[in-house]
C-alpha cells in the first residue's frame, strides 16, 4: 500500500468517526489572504516554526504572566501570594526590556 493510499484511508476512517466533527472554523471559509501576502521565501520558515509550536520569548513571558495571576488569583497564603507578586514583576520587567530592546533595533 503506497503511503497515499493509507493516509488517504486514515482520513476516511476519522470521517466516518466524527473526529474531525468538532473543529473550531467548522463550515466557514478559511482566509488564505495573509498566507499568500506572506513572501514565498517566509512561508516555509513560518510554517516550520508554527508546526514546532515555537512562539516569541515575548508571547511565553506574556502566557507565564498571566498563568501567574490566575495562581495568585487562587492564593490564601501570604507568604506565597507575596512571591507570586514579585515573580510577576520581574517577568514583566523582562517583558518590558525585550519590547524595549525590539523598538530600538528598528
Amino acid at each position: 500500500m503506497s503511503i497515499e493510499k493509507f493516509v488517504e484511508e486514515q482520513v476516511r476512517r476519522a470521517i466516518e468517526a466524527g473526529e474531525f466533527d468538532n473543529l473550531a472554523g467548522k463550515g466557514k471559509p478559511i482566509d488564505l489572504k495573509a498566507y499568500f501576502d506572506t513572501p514565498e521565501d517566509l512561508r516555509l520558515a513560518y510554517s516550520v516554526l508554527k508546526s514546532n509550536s515555537f512562539v516569541p520569548e515575548e508571547v511565553e513571558l506574556l502566557r507565564a504572566i498571566d498563568a501567574l495571576k490566575e495562581r495568585l488569583q487562587a492564593c490564601t497564603d501570604e507568604e506565597r501570594n507575596s512571591n507570586l507578586k514579585k515573580e510577576i514583576r520581574e517577568k514583566t520587567s523582562t517583558f518590558n526590556i525585550l519590547l524595549d530592546k525590539r523598538k530600538r533595533r528598528t
